[in-house]
């Protein structure tokens, strides 16, 4: 017998966020709502979108499972675009030696910094990564997560590098939410290869990186172009490599120090690049031109007491601005979507119309998922989110507090507040 499948009604908004590639510029402010808005989800598909008189007229409510969103809007659901949930060990301490005044880098030369989670992360079994895995990914989902980019990057080597994104491939056949895997080998120097930076290159684009194609294991290449890590040559050499073998790429870019990483996103058409709070009005510029989703972690320039990304000159020179959490054991220790909406509204003055396109639609195009989520369209995978207040509004309004009451993926309800929380 066919299962039923799920009618969502009386949607105070049903904000859509309709489209099927990234908006740029003005186009992040429609979000295309409808009022009294309802939707029809069968097996897993969006199947029809409109008002909720519209639908009632044409479908018996008896023959689906029926959501009463009545004062309630209901949305897409959210993509973390920018993750680094699998990994060992934390790094509590060093947030008290930021709180203390040390820089960055002043950490990561002491031995803190990634080499400390690099430590940890060698140190942990694959089924101790997957367990806290899937615990951070039940916290994202409560926030409306249904979709979200994880990276490797906590191993530096063959064998590291390979457990975490096999971790990440166990943990998303098991959870509900999809994950979208990136290949991070290159976040950091060694301490063996300090002073041979080109060495290390070598090593990843020799040994790593192939077996990471060969087995599938990552869609994405990602490397961390960053003064005093790696430069904008050898970033080139990697991203490069990774392009022949079939991989799409991404960048951490032009985040300490202003380098030259935008400007080689656009040149290598890269899907994304990120952090960007040094990012160049040439990078800016080609950035737009290319079509590269600039994705912007204002939780990150909070944490560490840096300027925010210039999201809203990005908008305005007519990028696609996405937001992601970037949660990571050092740097950024969240997964609060409401706080980065809260940031991304207050300090890079998005309107929440924009941020709202950033986290939805915006987001999937940055793991190139556009097609198949991050908006509430005809043919698209059935990931709502249903928020506890009629607007949203309310979602940068309620300063780091969810409020979302409802996730659905692909049709079934995966998070119920009203039930205590997760139904994975």
């Amino acid at each position: 017998m066919k299962e039923k499948g799920l009618l969502i009604k009386n949607a105070a908004e049903l904000v859509t966020c309709s489209g099927f590639k990234a908006k740029s510029g003005a186009e992040m402010s429609d979000l295309k709502v409808i009022k009294n808005g309802a939707v029809i989800i069968e097996e897993g598909i969006i199947k029809v979108v409109g008002t909720t008189a519209e639908l009632l007229q044409q479908y018996k409510e008896e023959d689906y499972t029926v959501v009463d969103a009545t004062n309630k809007a209901v949305l897409p659901g959210f993509i973390d675009s920018h993750t680094h949930f699998v990994f060992g060990g934390y790094r509590a301490e060093e947030f008290s030696w930021r709180l203390k005044g040390e820089g960055y880098m002043e950490i990561m030369k002491r031995g803190g910094g990634i080499i400390s989670s690099v430590r940890a992360t060698k140190e942990a079994t694959k089924a101790e990564l997957v367990a806290a895995g899937l615990k951070r990914l039940d916290t994202m989902l409560s926030f409306g997560v249904t979709t979200v980019e994880g990276k490797s990057g906590y191993g530096l080597d063959y064998d590291t590098e390979l457990k975490q994104l096999e971790a990440m491939k166990e943990i998303a056949d098991i959870h509900p939410m999809d994950v979208v895997t990136t290949f991070l080998g290159a976040h950091a120097v060694p301490q063996d290869y300090k002073g041979k930076e080109d060495e290390f290159i070598d090593y990843m684009i020799e040994e790593v990186l192939p077996a990471v194609a060969d087995k599938k294991l990552a869609e994405f290449c990602d490397i961390f172009c960053e003064k005093n890590v790696f430069s904008v040559a050898q970033s080139r050499r990697l991203l490069t490599k990774a392009k022949e073998l079939g991989m799409k790429l991404k960048l951490h870019a032009d985040e300490i120090v202003q380098l030259g990483g935008a400007e080689l996103a656009a040149e290598l058409k890269a899907i994304s690049a990120d952090h960007l709070l040094q990012a160049s009005d040439a990078g800016i510029a080609a950035m737009a031109e290319k079509g590269v989703v600039a994705t912007l972690l204002p939780a990150t320039a909070f944490s560490l007491k840096e300027e925010f990304a210039r999201g809203r000159y990005m908008i305005d020179q007519g990028c696609a601005v996405a937001l992601a959490t970037d949660l990571n054991p050092g740097s950024c220790f969240t997964m609060s979507v409401p706080l980065v909406f809260a940031l991304a509204t207050l300090y890079m003055k998005l309107t929440p119309e924009e941020a709202i396109t950033a986290f939805t639609v915006n987001a999937a195009a940055a793991v190139d998922r556009a097609h198949e989520v991050g908006s509430i369209d005809v043919g698209k995978q059935g990931d709502i989110v249903m928020l506890e207040f009629p607007s949203y509004n309310f979602i940068p309004y309620h300063i780091g507090v969810s409020t979302v009451e409802k996730v659905i993926k692909r049709g079934k309800i995966v998070f119920d507040k009203e039930k205590g929380g997760s139904l994975c």
